[in-house]
Order: C-alpha cells, then structure tokens, then sequence
C-alpha cells in the first residue's frame, strides 16, 4: 500500500519521465503541425525552422493549444546546424520522435538548392538523429508523390542514393549540374532518394530500437501547395487535382493521421516504408487519364 507522500513522490517522478519525452518537428509548417498536435501530448516539443518568425508563429498555435514548446534555428543543409539541433533537443529530454517536413519545392528553388535542401539535408537529419533517438522512438520523413513518377533508376543508382555517406552524397555522378538541369527532376531524385535512405536508415534505426517510415503526399493544401498551384506548374497541379481518383486536393490533418499511426504504437510493425497518399494520382499516371499519351508517327501526340 503506497503512502500520500510516497504516491505524490512517485507521481512527480512519474510526471518528469513522461515530460522528459521530445518530439522534434523540423519544418514547422501545416503537416508538420497536424502530426506533431497527434504524437506530442504531454512531452516536450521542439520546433526548428530555417527562419526564426517560422517557428515562433507555430509555437503560438501550439502553446495556445496546450503543448509544452521550445524552438530552434536550423538550416537542414549545413551539418554543424542539424548537430546543433541535435543537442539542443537532447538537453531537453529523450528524444522519442522526429518529424521532418522541412523542405523545398521546384517552384522554389534552383535544382543545386533543391538537392541540397531536400536530400542532402534529410540525409543529415536522418544520420544526425539516428545517433540518439531513443528505444520506442520513431521518426516520419515527408517525401512526395513525385519520388513516385521518377522513373525506375539503376539497381546501383537506388543503392548510392540509399547508403552514400551524407557528405558525399551531392558528389555522385547522377546528381551533377550537367545531369540535373531542371527543379522537377531535382525534386524528384530527392523524394525518390528520401524514401530509399529511409529505408536503409530504418536498418540502423532498428538497432536503437527505433523506427522511422516515409509519407509520400500528393497535392496537400499548405502554403507550398499554393506556391506550386500560382507557379508555371499551375495549370498541371490543377489538371492532376481534377483528373485524380479523389478529384480533390489532400487536407494536412489526413497526413497527420497517417502520421500519427507510423509513429504510434498501432504501427510498431512499420518501419523502412513509404507510403503514397495523393487521392490516386499516381494511379491516374499509369492507368487513367493522367498517363501521358503516345506519340504518332509525326512525332506528335494525339
């Protein structure tokens, strides 16, 4: 039978281990937001951001909402900055989850940007935070539905994308200005190298006990979405939403959801995945009006 002091006693070391948890959102945008307001229930959470404002602007929301926040500068291509990162998460607690949404699109940024920015940096942040997620933790890296129509590389080329040392990464042949000349196919290599690097991560995550997965959205409606959707891509984002087995665009709270599960205890037999969820877009390309059509004999497509 526990005593009154020895039940608060016990009550308070029970309070400080439960608070001593860290949830890491790294691009605290809309999505990184709907999954972190799922997971991060009485922990700590820690919103990193390239810009300052950024990350102050989601800890308003989230504080207003009730969760315990901290937040960070980061810049996901720079390695002394993600190691930085790193240790301030570790001074707060044991770091239980990592949710990386950090990232820019082709109407953003130049294809040099976007390899540093979107692959280079995942690399990182997945290396970085492998060193010290702690046992039952788990991780979610957002790739995109454009990984999904890249097409099939090398066996080798799957395989330098998936286990070359971050740093050595933009060095590989296949990812050199005269090989990668436009953003789309930037983004692409890098969501398509997101996916295969989780899932060589998710090997040595699995040794820490650990899991961490890919949630490969389609056209979600974030303030990115909007950038893409006013951009020179506009008119085939449009196409895509009115084409597409769902006929809409995705909400960032159904990739919470997602999200919630990957890093849940619902999903501790998931690790090393990808999952695609663009309303069926994909499938459109391959088997419904979507699929680009065949060329005549002229050269011109019907």
């Amino acid at each position: 039978m526990w005593t009154w002091s020895q039940k608060v006693a016990r009550g308070r070391i029970t309070k400080g281990l439960l608070m001593s948890e860290v949830i890491v959102v790294i691009g605290p945008g809309s999505i990184g937001q709907a999954i972190a307001r799922r997971v991060s229930a009485g922990k700590k959470v820690l919103l990193a951001d390239l810009r300052q404002e950024n990350a102050e602007a989601a800890a308003e929301v989230l504080s207003n909402a009730g969760f315990e926040v901290n937040t960070a500068i980061v810049d996901v291509s720079a390695r002394e900055s993600v190691h930085a990162l790193v240790q301030t998460a570790i001074a707060l607690g044991d770091v239980t989850g990592v949710i990386h949404a950090a990232g820019v699109s082709p109407s953003q940024a130049s294809p040099e940007t976007i390899l540093s920015v979107d692959l280079y940096g995942t690399a990182l942040v997945l290396e970085q935070f492998g060193n010290v997620i702690a046992s039952g933790g788990a991780g979610v890296v957002i790739a995109s539905q454009s990984g999904h129509r890249l097409g099939a590389l090398t066996a080798e080329q799957d395989v330098a994308l998936a286990i070359t040392p971050a740093d050595e990464l933009l060095t590989l042949p296949m990812l050199q200005p005269d090989q990668v000349t436009d953003p789309l196919h930037a983004y692409q290599l890098s969501k398509r190298g997101n996916a295969l690097r989780v899932m060589a991560e998710a090997v040595r995550w699995g040794r820490r006990g650990a899991r961490v997965n890919t949630i490969s959205p389609g056209i979600i409606v974030t303030p990115l979405a909007k950038d893409e959707l006013t951009g020179p891509r506009g008119e085939g984002y449009r196409r895509m939403i009115e084409l597409c087995p769902a006929g809409r665009a995705g909400t960032p709270d159904e990739v919470g959801t997602v999200g919630a599960l990957l890093m849940g205890p619902e999903g501790a037999f998931i690790t090393g995945s990808d999952f695609l969820m663009d309303g069926g877009v994909t499938a459109a390309y391959r088997f419904g009006e979507l699929a680009p059509k065949p060329a005549t004999a002229d050269g011109a497509t019907p």
